[in-house]
């Protein structure tokens, strides 16, 4: 099973509240509340983000922390490296010095396709994207007896 960390997640639901208001600068404790988060938590994700040019932070009585480029110049793709590291399935999609089979294994290639679909997936997507609401369609319901026709 592929699966992010919390600070991930966290980070995926502090950026799009900021994306939703991009001009404003948000200071932590008010990130916090409006995303139910705890603040220390989330001075540890903004903190990563800033290192990782994600976002930017200003001193001062009106300062705070502002995306550091438009929402749709934000990739989750983006957000993941800079919490995760390096987007990838296997270790060989980064290096083959960790894998013991490196030298006989003929699929490491594969995964890198494998691996670079999903990099260019996650690159495609947004945080403007992720502030859209979700189009769910309606639920479709089939009698139960109609299956047995």
């Amino acid at each position: 099973m592929l699966r992010l960390s919390k600070l991930t997640d966290y980070a995926t639901v502090i950026l799009s509240h900021m994306a939703k208001d991009s001009v404003q600068t948000h200071s932590a404790m008010g990130v916090a509340e409006a995303t139910g988060i705890a603040l220390p938590t989330v001075s540890k994700v903004l903190k990563i983000l800033v290192n990782a040019k994600v976002l930017v932070s200003t001193r001062g009585i009106k300062g705070g922390y502002a995306l550091a480029r438009p929402p749709e110049k934000i990739s989750v793709a983006d957000v993941i490296s800079a919490l995760e590291g390096p987007i990838a399935l296997t270790e060989c999609s980064i290096s083959h010095e960790g894998c013991e089979q490196a030298s006989g294994c003929g699929i490491s290639g594969n995964w890198g396709l494998i691996n670079q679909a999903i990099q260019n997936a996650l690159e495609a997507i947004t945080l403007a994207d992720m502030i859209k609401p979700v189009n769910v369609p309606r639920e479709i319901l089939i009698p139960v007896a109609s299956l047995y026709r």
